[in-house]
């Protein structure tokens, strides 16, 4: 298979990036303010554990929209992975009122749940969009508790491809499957490491590198260090046929900002307290998963590549969904934009 060989050769030629083995190897394990990190280039982890409970707080958020008085959408599934888990640090969004916080925490708790209320709602239409451009293969990177393979109506023919690590997958199927639940169309898992080489086994699985598909990157760009960032890109790129679309969620400038970021750590550490008091769990520091480096333009080299790309503010996004304020450009407090794309040659 072409693609899959030249796929082969570009992990091997990239060695001096990815040490050989397809994981990036970063210069330093301390972040730009000095931080230890939690993360090494060849860490992994179980749906409770680091970047896994990610995907917990991120279903905790939509379990909230979904169960809230006029929700965005409706994923059922979200409640039902929350009560196989436990409690955690993904019950911030699940067991501490709004109400019960003082006014600024309130604000950045709202804050968040309307951005994760708002991406699922991007990415729900973007699906939408592409299931009606005739696009019949979807790939979902970093899939984590995503339930789009079982919630959304998926046209038939369409092949749902799910890539992460291994335990994750393996707790969202068995979770559903205990549930009685079956995914709408032809869903197929590939277990990888996405900094490995998930190229080789995504074709494996039988995808078709010239059909044209639908990309999510929903979440993982900030736990990604910048290299790996640009080879994820490069690598979808080389994976994608003319008539591909993409949709992906990326940290902004203002997430390196260190006033930024030292206000951010400090609302944290009081919404950990809250949680603490309330709901008597210890809850980690999720922020010293991600990587606050310097980061190429995603929409820049999107262009630059034979794509059609522009990016929506959270804010934009936020009022287009007709949620709460989020401010305005580098106020907003979630230092994110919304990157939509098609391959036009």
């Amino acid at each position: 298979m072409p693609v899959e060989r030249a796929l082969r050769d570009e992990v091997n030629q990239r060695s001096e990036v990815t040490g050989g083995s397809g994981t990036v190897q970063t210069e330093s394990d301390a972040d730009v303010e000095g931080r230890t990190m939690t993360r090494t280039d060849d860490d992994t982890w179980d749906i409770t554990e680091s970047v896994g409970a990610t995907a917990l707080s991120v279903a905790a958020a939509r379990a909230a929209e979904t169960e809230s008085a006029q929700p965005l959408f409706r994923d059922p599934f979200a409640r039902v992975f929350l009560d196989a888990a436990g409690e955690g640090t993904w019950s911030l969004f699940d067991r501490v009122r709004v109400a019960d916080l003082d006014p600024e925490l309130a604000a950045q708790m709202q804050a968040l749940r309307d951005f994760f209320a708002a991406r699922t709602a991007f990415i729900d239409d973007f699906f939408a969009a592409a299931a009606d451009a005739g696009i019949r293969q979807v790939v979902i990177l970093a899939a984590g508790l995503d339930a789009r393979a079982w919630r959304l109506a998926w046209p038939q023919g369409t092949r749902v491809y799910e890539l992460d690590q291994p335990k994750v997958l393996d707790f969202k199927s068995s979770t559903l499957r205990a549930h009685g639940t079956a995914p709408a169309d032809e869903r197929i898992e590939v277990a990888v490491d996405l900094r490995r080489d998930w190229p080789t086994a995504l074709l494996r699985a039988g995808f078709d590198a010239a059909a044209p598909t639908a990309w999510s990157v929903e979440g993982l760009l900030r736990y990604l260090p910048a290299q790996a960032q640009d080879l994820l890109f490069e690598r979808i790129h080389q994976l994608s046929a003319v008539g591909s679309q993409i949709v992906a969620n990326a940290p902004t400038e203002a997430a390196l900002d260190p006033r930024r970021a030292a206000h951010e750590r400090e609302l944290g550490q009081r919404m950990r307290a809250a949680l603490g008091a309330r709901a008597g769990i210890q809850v980690p520091d999720v922020d010293e998963l991600s990587y606050a480096e310097e980061r190429t333009d995603a929409v820049e080299w999107l262009a630059e590549h034979g794509w059609e790309a522009s990016a929506t503010t959270v804010p934009e996004a936020v009022a287009r969904y007709r949620r709460g304020s989020q401010g305005v450009g580098e106020k907003s407090p979630v230092p994110s934009i919304f990157i939509s794309g098609r391959r036009v040659r």
